[in-house]
Parts: C-alpha cells; structure tokens; sequence
C-alpha cells in the first residue's frame, strides 16, 4: 500500500452545508475501502486547508481516482501529496550515492 496526505478544502457548498460533513467523512471512508484503500487519520485543521486525511491506497490510480470522486461531490477541493515513509526515505537518499 501506498501513503498518501490529502489536504482538503471545504468549498461554499461544503462549509454551507458543514453540519453534514461527518455523514460525507463516512461516506468517503466507505468508498475509499471499496477501492481498496483505507483512512488512517483524519484531522480537521486550522490554517491553510481546512481537513487533513493520511490514507492507504493500492496506487496511484487509485488515490486519483478517489480523490476526483470526491471532488465530483461539490463539497471539498483536495491537494494530494504522495507520502514515502522513512525506510524508502533513507533508501531514495542513500541511492544518491
């Protein structure tokens, strides 16, 4: 599985309709894992993006795939990053030879 932080901005639908957020966080959790991935956190945050998730997916077709799901709804924009953990971070480094 890969790792992906996705940065998430509720938009004017989104925030005027903000009382139905945990109803949607349910149902993104939902599909996600019927695509095969799954949340492993989620914050609501304060600052640049309103929400962040750190999610499992099987690749990156997946993660695209979700993500445009959910920007198909109307009620967020998302900014996806691919995340490498700290093993294949010491690895990718240590190829710099």
């Amino acid at each position: 599985m890969t790792t992906y932080i996705m940065l998430v901005s509720w938009t004017e639908a989104g925030i005027r309709n903000v009382r139905d957020s945990p109803k949607r966080l349910d149902a993104a959790k939902k599909s996600l894992a019927e695509m095969g991935g799954s949340f492993k956190e989620f914050y609501l945050t304060m600052g640049d993006c309103d929400m962040v998730a750190v999610c499992d997916a099987p690749d990156d077709a997946v993660a695209a795939r979700f993500a445009l799901q959910l920007g198909m709804g109307g009620n967020v924009r998302t900014k996806t990053l691919k995340a490498f953990p700290e093993a294949a971070y010491r690895e990718i480094i240590n190829s710099l030879g």
